[in-house]
């Protein structure tokens, strides 16, 4: 007993001069007691937001975008060129996600932040200046391959924050990618094709009129070069020194009185992470949720445009960006409002099979919004997408949780890179489906089963109820509960 009296202060005080994440750590038990760092916040949801906003984007214009490439020989094979395009952001990600992640392990979570955001600068503008169907899908690859930021910062919102304010922070990294993905294409539908929609400011045959999707695509570049400088002041959060984890991780096992718990963890940095059940189950269910997400995405805002004779609703791109905007201001309130509270009630799990089940008959409602017009068709619509996105919002971030809490720090990256992986290779296949099948749907709209759009939508909760088939045992697994995690 009288060793174990002295061990524990040595144990908690073990930081090192000179090392970045012992001074998070340091920083992170000072602040015990004083409620959530928003400085911190502000980080991880601007550095999110950054890397989000380019990935959608497109998906308002990118049906102009195509039919002005002259690639496609009918109208209704603009959808599939188009998703050729969505999907070469994804196809390059994939290739790449588990190499930033090993990077973030090894050399920090910082320079692949900062990496990715200069990749924002750079390609994001390139696309808007694409003037070739293969240029466009080019730079998109480049895109995704150099913005490996997702997985890292995953890893970072954790390390970041103490136990008790892990949620919000792993809260606060999908809540800002899912109102990138919903801002981006807002900001796209109102900025895109400047000239049409804003005369007085844009004159005709000027630079605007010769690239008219580059203002959209410029504006999130230099939104991006901003972060990357701002960038420079984030705090590191990996430890530099061999022994940090063990000293650690033993610190926080005698903090919450079993110094059994510390040596559970140490023995798990020796597990393959593809044995790690907990972690890969979660990351199944993750990638089948992607594949989802990013097909609806291109299907909503390819539906929106389409003409009413293919069962769409001939919006133009603002009113796309409108309803997108609602949508967008509706995720802040409830991230920052509802889901704490809902998570804490019914646990991350639970939530999100909720969630899942209320998603499928509210998309299989869309094709009939179609046979409303005026007032009533934008309200519908609008509070059809607010209610999506929250659902979708909801299920990711409860399985961004339990992909984290499923390993310890200095596997973090490498981890949160195969989830990348994973859901990069389904969301490349997203589009380019989702595109076919809506182009397939749109060629069979007199068919007796299934008729035009409501085929697509069909298809889309068919993923979705296996995705939700998914989250039940023994599919999901959750990790098992230490001591700290009750307590927390």
């Amino acid at each position: 007993m009288g060793e174990e009296n002295v061990e524990q202060p040595l144990l908690e005080k073990k930081y090192y001069k000179d090392c970045p994440g012992c001074k998070v750590d340091q920083a992170k038990e000072s602040s015990q007691g004083q409620g959530v760092p928003v400085r911190n916040l502000l980080i991880i949801w601007i550095v999110v937001l950054c890397a989000a906003l380019p990935i959608s984007s497109l998906f308002p214009f990118l049906y102009f975008m195509v039919r002005d490439f002259h690639i496609a020989k009918t109208e209704a094979d603009i959808s599939s060129y188009a998703g050729y395009v969505g999907s070469a952001f994804m196809l390059g990600r994939c290739l790449t996600s588990v190499l930033w992640g090993i990077v973030a392990d090894r050399y920090g979570r910082k320079p692949v932040l900062v990496i990715g955001i200069i990749a924002v600068v750079i390609f994001n503008t390139l696309f808007g200046l694409s003037t070739s169907f293969w240029m466009a899908v080019i730079t998109r690859f480049l895109l995704g391959s150099l913005n490996g930021l997702l997985g890292p910062v995953k890893a970072y919102a954790t390390e970041l924050f103490r136990e008790e304010h892990q949620a919000i922070g792993l809260s606060t990294v999908s809540a800002a990618w899912g109102i990138g993905l919903i801002i981006g294409p807002a900001l796209g539908g109102y900025l895109a094709q400047p000239v049409e929609k804003y005369p007085h400011i844009f004159p005709k045959d000027s630079f605007w009129d010769k690239f008219p999707y580059f203002l959209p695509s410029f504006i999130i570049s230099a939104l991006a070069f901003v972060v990357a400088i701002g960038c420079i002041w984030i705090p590191e959060t990996l430890h530099n020194h061999n022994c940090s984890n063990e000293s650690i991780d033993d610190a926080k096992a005698l903090e919450n009185g079993s110094s059994g718990d510390g040596k559970d963890k140490i023995i798990q940095k020796n597990e393959n992470l593809f044995l790690n059940w907990p972690l890969m189950s979660s990351v199944i269910v993750y990638c089948v949720f992607s594949l989802h997400d990013i097909a609806y995405q291109e299907v909503f805002s390819l539906w929106a445009v389409s003409p009413q004779r293919l069962g769409g609703l001939n919006f133009t791109t603002d009113d796309v960006g409108n309803v997108l905007s609602i949508s967008g201001l509706a995720l802040i309130i409830y991230q920052l409002t509802i889901y704490p509270s809902v998570e804490k009630a019914s646990g991350p799990i639970g939530i999100a099979r909720i969630s899942g089940m209320l998603s499928i008959p509210l998309l299989q409602s869309y094709p009939f919004i179609t046979l409303l017009s005026g007032l009533a068709l934008y309200i519908m619509i609008s509070i059809a997408s607010i209610l999506k996105n929250i659902l979708s919002l909801t299920i990711v971030t409860g399985l961004f949780l339990l992909q984290n809490r499923a390993v310890e720090q200095h596997q973090r990256g490498a981890a949160n890179g195969i989830a990348m992986t994973g859901m990069s290779l389904f969301k490349a296949i997203g589009p380019a489906t989702g595109g076919a099948i809506l182009t397939w749907s749109q060629k069979r709209m007199d068919a007796s089963f299934l008729p035009g759009i409501h085929m697509v939508f069909f298809v889309l909760n068919i993923v979705e109820g296996l995705g939700i088939l998914m989250m039940f045992k023994p599919l999901l697994v959750e990790k098992k509960k230490t001591r700290s995690d009750q307590l927390h």
